[in-house]
């Protein structure tokens, strides 16, 4: 009889431990959030992929009933939020921005993460507008006056990007290897220190996303060139990339993700709540003023995207000659 009651008792306990284990995280999913999530933005304060995300926390927030916070985390290329995620708890109140150049950065070198095992995607929001700009009172009306004069000066034409390995830089090297240029690469963290040291006369070119918008705008720099499929809305009087016989369209898409293991009601709790704040009026006007697509993934295809862009980025690096020894 002693034993069927420590059975018993045993049993009981058993199932109700069980019973404890797994009721949490459905009581977890059901109140999320209670608290401040933080955003990464792998990008200095400022430029344009701070002030987008800066307007989708806010927006987000609204959805949310909970503040999102924005932690800038410059430098390493934009991968830095990435790397949190490796060491960020799988509770949701820590996310990152996911540029592209967490897919390219492993093939260029060691990293800390890896960006299909340690990364929870959540949704994809949007992409950039890429352009090349020069001083206004720079010698090159176009970007064909601008890659002749590449040519005629072998490793002298000094361009800024916001970091190695970056669509910029990788863009610029690939028009470089179809025309036999040799161009001086010069990285920066972000945007704010490329302008500088294009308006200061330290570089020649500043290639990088739409935060060169006001000085353009301004008429203190020029616009040769945009990398999207179609001219933009905001300068349609610039050409593309592909129309000037490059095959090239260039718009990074990026999103939000996670660490690993964040479990299914987290997702869709985010999933949910982010897809909601990307219709905020507040955060589509951020999008317009950087003339910043809309290009929505769910987590699904947002998964499925990273594993591609991975592979076709490991066979760009190797058709480059950039491919790291990792």
């Amino acid at each position: 009889m002693n034993f069927r009651r420590r059975l018993v008792r045993a049993l009981g306990f058993g199932m109700l431990a069980g019973g404890l284990l797994a009721a949490p995280q459905s009581a977890v999913a059901q109140q999320f959030p209670v608290k401040p999530i933080t955003l990464i933005c792998p990008w200095p304060v400022g430029g344009s992929s701070d002030i987008v995300l800066r307007a989708f926390a806010e927006a987000a927030a609204k959805q949310l009933g909970q503040p999102m916070v924005i932690e800038n985390r410059p430098g390493a290329s934009g991968t830095l939020g990435a790397v949190a995620m490796v060491t960020a708890r799988p509770d949701g109140y820590t996310l990152t921005q996911t540029p592209i150049s967490v897919f390219r950065i492993p093939h260029l070198q060691k990293v800390a993460f890896d960006p299909l095992k340690d990364l929870t995607y959540l949704i994809g929001l949007t992409g950039y507008t890429f352009g090349v700009v020069v001083r206004a009172d720079a010698p090159w009306k176009s970007f064909k006056e601008l890659l002749d004069y590449a040519k005629e000066n072998p490793g002298k034409l000094a361009y800024g990007t916001p970091g190695a390995g970056t669509s910029l830089h990788i863009t610029m090297e690939e028009i470089g290897a179809k025309l036999g240029l040799k161009l001086l690469h010069v990285p920066f963290k972000g945007a704010a220190d490329n302008m500088q040291a294009l308006l200061g006369g330290h570089t020649m070119v500043m290639v990088d996303s739409t935060s060169w918008a006001p000085q353009v705008d301004s008429g203190r720099a020029r616009l040769l060139v945009t990398w999207g499929a179609e001219r933009t809305k905001r300068w349609p009087e610039v050409p593309t990339l592909k129309e000037l016989g490059f095959g090239i369209v260039s718009d990074s898409p990026f999103g939000i993700a996670g660490p690993r293991d964040l479990s299914p009601q987290l997702v869709k709790a985010l999933h949910d709540a982010f897809r909601k704040a990307m219709d905020d009026p507040g955060y589509q006007k951020a999008l317009e003023r950087y003339d910043q697509p809309v290009i929505y993934m769910s987590p699904q295809d947002y998964a499925s995207y990273a594993r591609r862009q991975f592979e076709q980025d490991r066979v760009m690096m190797e058709q480059l000659g950039l491919r790291g020894s990792n």
